[in-house]
């Protein structure tokens, strides 16, 4: 390390986070390999919902920051997100496990260690996993979302949100995949696309690219995400009777080859809390710190509206007295937009064993105040459980850069056991109300009840957009033939694109629900806004 600060220096750092109100203790400045515990690393309280990065290379301990913020935001009475990609976040609820190193570290840093876990919620995305069901329904989820979701280009995503509009003003509800794949047969078909011809329209080549996609994402099992009972996320901001934060744990282990599934379901959640929370301004300590992991899987691919939606909820969130930590490895990976309004950072080690590392490394160390460390040799020299730290003061000031040796958990890192973990999904009072699915009455229902032969309807989004052999068609007036005749050209066809081409269908969908259809109203990310 060159150009390293004198220890003189190390007290200047130290007075740079030396506030007076409640902080989290993050660990003690590190120089030339020492530890000085009487120079403590810390962040306040009251500036968490200004947002914040923890990055670094795989294997540097970035899971272990996270688990060490949260249990000492638990302690202090502030909710905690997690979401739990490797499967070992878990252990948050669980005492730590006392050894040498553990101790060790300890004394190191001037942490006086004590095992203990943290109140905690186990969750899973449409019940894939041991956890609780976290379900949306797909009009609460929104075009903008799931079009990321789809991997829709900008054309169909605009497809997509005329979609949603119509089934809005005509009281539709699009609660699960079924319901939506419905409405697109239906609007594809000649007599929907009278529906639309004084407000757009929707071309069969368009109509055809969504359906298949909706096939594949059901396929794939993503059609249990959407649906009800749709997860409240005032859930993600209890407090136990002891005024102990509680940590809601999201595991994704059984969906990790669906990363843009899973990482823009919790662009809902964020999206659905800034919708429904009051503005309260700044508060002395946050309403929930929320950690987005693995977050460049969220910008990936993502269109310009999806990014403008992220950088305006990114921005305003922080008035709901919400946090936001990004994870990822390094702060390219996040929109220069979203990064600069990212006021804490912690900066775990980074690796330049290729040009394309070098440059990484580079365009971390830009994104740092400037210091007296070296940087650049500092950032590849990091053990693990270190980390070059900087974050906002009390008074809204970056505080000095400072090289930190950071405190072990108090909570168990790694996984609980299986066994563990069920019986407190099972012993949760909310698993009564989240566990089973329910299928209410709702767009597909209405529309294929009004066909003039209501037979067995198909139960999935790929029967639905797959002619179905073996069934007999009602007699067609020549008109009807004709539709017919273009449903199939087009590849929208089949026995439900048949039931949703009759007029009688066509009448009930232009009157169905409109004062429902006019109390429907849309976020920045065209999530809807629930009334409690």
């Amino acid at each position: 390390m060159s150009s390293v600060p004198t220890p003189q220096a190390v007290r200047e750092i130290a007075d740079g986070y030396a506030f007076t109100g409640p902080a989290l203790d993050l660990g003690a400045v590190l120089l030339d390999g020492t530890a000085y515990p009487d120079a403590p690393v810390r962040i306040p309280l009251g500036v968490l919902n200004r947002h914040g990065l923890v990055a670094g290379a795989t294997g540097t301990g970035k899971t272990k920051t996270l688990q060490l913020i949260a249990e000492q935001l638990s302690g202090q009475g502030v909710p905690v997100f997690l979401a739990d990609v490797k499967g070992d976040v878990s252990g948050v609820s669980a005492p730590g496990t006392p050894s040498e190193r553990t101790s060790a570290r300890a004394a190191e840093v001037g942490q006086q260690w004590t095992a203990q876990g943290c109140p905690a919620e186990f969750y899973s995305l449409g019940g894939l996993g041991a956890g609780i069901p976290v379900r949306a329904t797909v009009t609460s989820f929104g075009p903008l979302l799931l079009a990321k979701v789809l991997d829709l280009n900008e054309t169909q995503e605009s497809s997509l949100s005329l979609v949603f509009h119509y089934a809005d003003s005509k009281g539709l509800e699009l609660y699960d995949l079924k319901d939506l794949t419905a409405v697109i047969a239906f609007l594809a078909s000649p007599e929907g696309k009278e529906e639309l011809k004084l407000i757009g329209g929707l071309s069969a080549a368009t109509a055809g690219v969504i359906l298949r996609a909706l096939t594949v994402l059901e396929n794939e099992g993503a059609g249990a995400f959407f649906g009800e009972p749709e997860f409240d996320t005032a859930e993600l901001l209890r407090t136990t009777p002891e005024g102990r934060g509680v940590v809601s744990v999201l595991e994704l282990p059984a969906v990790q080859d669906r990363p843009r599934l899973f990482s823009t379901f919790l662009m809902w959640l964020l999206a659905d809390l800034y919708q429904e929370l009051p503005e309260v301004g700044d508060l002395d300590r946050p309403k929930l710190v929320f950690f987005f992991d693995e977050a460049h899987l969220l910008f990936k691919g993502a269109s310009k509206a999806f990014l403008e939606a992220i950088t305006q909820t990114v921005r305003l969130i922080r008035s709901k007295g919400i946090g936001i930590f990004f994870v990822t490895q390094t702060p390219r990976d996040v929109p220069s937009d979203v990064l600069a309004q990212l006021g804490n950072r912690v900066q775990h080690a980074l690796r330049a064993f290729t040009p394309d590392d070098a440059k990484a490394l580079k365009a971390t160390v830009s994104t740092f105040p400037r210091s007296s460390y070296d940087l650049g040799e500092v950032l590849t020299s990091l053990g693990t459980g270190e980390a070059v730290v900087t974050v906002l003061s009390e008074k809204g000031a970056p505080t000095p850069v400072a090289a930190t040796r950071l405190r072990a958990p108090q909570s168990l890192m790694g996984p609980i056991e299986a066994g563990a973990l069920q019986a407190a999904v099972d012993a949760s009072p909310l698993t009564a109300r989240y566990r089973d699915a329910v299928d209410r009455e709702s767009a597909y229902e209405k529309l294929a009840a009004r066909a003039p032969r209501p037979e067995a309807a198909p139960t999935g989004a790929a029967d639905q957009c797959a002619d179905q052999p073996g069934q007999e068609p009602a007699p067609e007036s020549s008109s009807e033939r004709r539709g017919s005749r273009e449903e199939r050209k087009e590849g929208v066809g089949g026995l439900l694109g048949s039931l949703l081409s009759n007029p009688t269908v066509k009448s009930f969908a232009r009157s169905a629900g409109r004062q429902l259809g006019q109390e429907i109203s849309r976020s920045l990310f065209g999530t809807s806004k629930r009334r409690r």
